[in-house]
């Protein structure tokens, strides 16, 4: 599956996070090390969430969302 990142340059290297997973961050020296270190962060996220439907029910919901992009 292919899921959207965020990649930033900061001081420190760079910030990567993925906006779909709340809470799913990483970083790395460069690019690619962050491109890789987000894919692994990636991957536990959701070995986590496998884990955790396992033994919790699971229920849907839907929810209106306002537009997005709008501009004024």
């Amino acid at each position: 599956m292919n899921y959207p990142v965020v990649i930033n340059k900061s001081d420190y290297g760079y910030d990567a996070h993925c906006p779909v997973f709340p809470g799913c961050h990483s970083q790395g020296d460069t690019f690619e090390e962050a491109r890789e270190n987000i894919r692994d962060a990636i991957a536990v996220y959701l070995r986590m969430i496998e884990e955790e439907t396992k033994t919790s029910p699971v229920y849907q919901v839907e929810v209106d969302t306002p537009m997005c992009n709008t501009v004024h």
